[in-house]
């Protein structure tokens, strides 16, 4: 697991009241407050996911605060910026502007590998280091950046696990593949396709929709009749739930393989009982796998009062990771911070990295993948 940080922070005067969870910030002579960014959708058909990542940076923040925070014999207080991309690539270089011109310190977020890319430029630009919990495109970290920074493995790992799932485990000799037109759906179906076609499967399509597309039986009649073992889909939930169900509706037979963008609790609802013909992968660990994931999943849910999505725990881990690099470089400065990045060893929420151990889900049935190797590990279920 990779972790870093960046520039710019914001003095001003405050302090910590703690009355009841959580706390709020009151005025005092003796407190510097220091500006946490965070981008993700949180309008549109992902904000849920982006809601779900404000709310584990936001509980991270709470909890510092309410301990105390002391970075280089100083008292810090840590506060959340939070700004909506929408999940689109336009907007999310106006946020990260708008984030920067705020003077935020390090950003957590993007929640999206099309609004992590071109984000990152500025974030650079400004020497202000962003984690994503959940942008798997390789090119977010192949730009030559030393601010940018993923807690997720990439679709160079999660394409070809699934490729090999559909392979070794379902048999599967053909495929037919449909992607959203995003980074996130285009670069996972594309890295699915190069490790299908060199363990032997016969690609007979590769489709494109995009990410607003609701009604898909003219791709999915046009599949029907190619009659591929096993269909993959690279897009988020939004669309791979409805995506399944008329696939079943369409009585067609084969399993729709699809990466985690589709592997949330909101797909069962749109998928209905396609639900059970979706296996999909997740880039890092299942909650009930995490080291910590249980104690967090308490504190969240009587936090919020919902049940975590997806990367909640991953945003969380962001904010505590940005605050131990502070207090290993005693400065809030973030090029003291992103010096200190390439070092950090903690042990989260997420735990250590390591390879992933077999997973098990009620809703859909999924694979999990490895953050700190370059080789996934399937999980047969």
């Amino acid at each position: 697991m990779r972790h870093s940080l960046n520039k710019r922070a914001q003095f001003t005067i405050s302090a910590v009241l703690c009355v009841t969870s959580p706390c709020v910030a009151r005025a005092a002579p003796d407190n510097i407050v220091v500006k946490i960014g965070h981008a993700a959708p949180l309008t549109g058909g992902s904000a849920h996911l982006g809601k779900d990542d404000e709310n584990g940076a936001r509980l991270a923040i709470e909890e510092i605060n309410a301990a105390g925070l002391t970075v280089g014999g100083k008292n810090v207080m840590l506060e959340l910026l939070s700004e909506d991309d929408a999940g689109d690539p336009r907007q999310a270089t106006q946020v990260a502007q708008k984030l920067v011109d705020d003077k935020a310190v390090p950003v957590i977020g993007h929640l999206n590998s099309g609004t992590s890319i071109p984000a990152s430029r500025i974030y650079n630009d400004a020497g202000i280091v962003e984690i994503s919990p959940s942008a798997t495109n390789p090119t977010y970290t192949k730009q030559g950046f030393k601010t940018t920074y993923r807690l997720v493995a990439t679709d160079a790992q999660q394409g070809p696990v699934l490729a090999d799932y559909a392979s070794k485990v379902l048999k599967a000799k053909t495929v037919a593949i449909i992607d959203d037109s995003t980074a996130y759906g285009q670069g996972l179906a594309n890295e699915f396709e190069k490790r299908a076609k060199a363990v032997g499967l016969t690609v007979v399509s590769h489709d494109a929709a995009t990410d607003k597309s609701i009604d898909f039986r003219g791709i999915l009649t046009k599949i029907k009749g190619e009659r591929p073992d096993v269909i993959m889909y690279g897009g988020m939930d939004a669309t791979g739930g409805p995506f399944a169900k008329q696939a079943t509706q369409l009585a067609i037979p084969a399993k729709i393989l699809a990466g985690d963008g589709v592997c949330t609790p909101k797909v069962a609802g749109l998928a209905g009982t396609a639900s059970k013909n979706i296996i999909c992968s997740i880039a890092g660990l299942p909650l009930e796998k995490m080291e910590r994931g249980k104690d967090f999943e308490k504190r969240y849910v009587a936090r919020f009062n919902k049940p975590i999505e997806v990367y909640a725990p991953f945003t969380y881990d962001a904010v505590y990771i940005i605050v131990d690099a502070m207090k290993r470089s005693g400065s809030i400065r973030a090029k003291d911070i992103l010096a200190a990045m390439p070092s950090t060893s903690y042990t989260g929420s997420l735990g250590r990295p390591g390879l992933m151990p077999k997973a098990t889900s009620n809703k859909a049935r999924y694979l999990s993948i490895s953050t700190s190797t370059e080789n996934g590990v399937c999980s047969t279920l």
